[in-house]
């Protein structure tokens, strides 16, 4: 038997260009490593599957090419996740930042609809199979070698479409193996590293950082790059939380990170208000209104927050300003790709044609997903990668 594409991988990316190519007649085979499908989609938020973001636009993805994904996200849009979702009986509803989650909170039921398709329209889908290798026959055709119980299967297809995923959280099953047969075919690899990732500290300061671990503030956390407005959480090795795992795809070893500790807020103003009411009360008095105590009390490292505003000088109200709006700090590293959501980087969009995802120099080779160098925000926008570039793949098989 000859298929017309096999799938490796079913994960979002792969799930759901099974269930586009099945749907159009086409003979689709997908295999999956591990024994379930649809893994990462099980953990992601939290179990419940923001599955898209209502916001979505290319502007909110990295790549070396951003206008290469805008022209995929004009192929399937949010509106087309929507529609796809709600058709299968998945209804959204819109939590934070345009996250669409399933209204019953389980990221099973977003799995559950791919099972579902697949078997409606026949496509086959084989658990615990390890794909060995993909290699090109001299007909023009895929040789997929993939190995079950102990055995090993080769299958042949006129379509290969890598939907492997990417290196993060390994004991879900991730690997470099898109990557890897990106690299037997000769095509450029832009460096990969884990993205939507928590920060460590490390030094003087560690032990600072852990001794707040827990607490969870609102701020604004910039880099020259980029800023974001969302939680940040201490914890024992340093900093996590939406903000810090957002500007963490952005940070680069050795740069400094801004955390703007109360963002709409002036402490100058704030200071000069007290002071005209005569500033009896002392700085933690003030900070206490809006940050826990155990944190107040953690600034007394950096501030004399047990002085009278009126006591203040000039230099220690532009510290204090300084402090809480342009606190400085200066990660270590990251918690790597076992605790990252993403992988950032991978094959280079300038290796396929952005109207179908194919390979320019392998007609017939297909990548989807993550181990593109494409990748998204926090908060369903890999996900929306992940449906778009499978439509697009399933769309132009042949």
């Amino acid at each position: 038997m000859v298929y017309d594409a096999v799938i490796i991988g079913a994960g979002a990316c792969g799930l759901m260009c099974g269930v586009q190519a099945a749907a159009l007649g086409k003979k689709v085979l997908i295999l999956e490593k591990n024994d379930r499908a649809g893994a990462k989609i099980l953990i992601s938020g939290g179990g419940r599957c923001n599955y898209t973001n209502l916001n979505s636009t290319s502007e909110n993805f990295i790549s070396e090419d951003i206008a290469f994904c805008a022209e995929i996200f004009k192929q399937w849009t949010v509106k087309d996740s929507i529609e796809f979702f709600e058709k299968n009986g998945i209804i959204g509803k819109e939590k934070v930042l345009g996250q669409l989650f399933p209204v019953s909170n389980n990221a099973k039921d977003v799995v559950l609809v791919f099972l579902n398709l697949l078997k409606r329209y026949k496509a086959e889908l084989k658990l615990n199979c390890s794909v060995i290798a993909v290699i090109k026959t001299e007909d023009q055709l895929f040789e997929t070698t993939y190995e079950i119980d102990g055995r090993k299967v080769k299958v042949l297809s006129k379509a290969a479409v890598l939907a492997s995923g990417g290196l993060p959280i390994s004991k879900l099953g991730a690997s470099d193996f898109a990557l890897r047969i990106a690299r037997s075919f000769n095509l450029r690899i832009v460096n990969t590293a884990p993205a939507l990732v928590p920060l460590t500290i490390t030094g003087k300061d560690k032990d600072w950082f852990a001794a707040l671990s827990g607490n969870s503030i609102f701020c604004k956390v910039s880099n020259h790059r980029i800023s974001f407005q969302e939680n940040i959480l201490f914890t024992h090795w340093g900093l996590s939380g939406p903000a810090i795992l957002q500007i963490s795809s952005y940070w680069r070893a050795g740069e400094e990170i801004i955390i703007d500790l109360l963002p709409g807020f002036s402490m100058e103003a704030i200071i000069s208000q007290e002071r005209s009411l005569g500033g009896r009360r002392l700085l933690q008095q003030i900070l206490h209104e809006h940050f826990t105590k155990k944190f107040v009390e953690s600034l007394e490292k950096f501030l004399p927050i047990d002085k009278k505003i009126a006591s203040l000088s000039k230099v220690e109200a532009k510290l204090i300003d300084s402090t809480i709006h342009h606190f400085t700090v200066k990660p270590a590293g990251d918690k790597g790709y076992d605790k990252a959501e993403v992988m950032r980087g991978g094959l280079a969009t300038e290796e396929l044609d952005s109207e179908s995802l194919e390979s320019v120099k392998v007609p017939g080779l297909f990548f989807g997903g993550e181990c593109v160098d494409v990748t998204g925000w926090l908060g369903g926008y890999n996900f929306q990668w992940a449906w778009a570039s499978a439509f697009v793949i399933a769309k132009n098989l042949r």
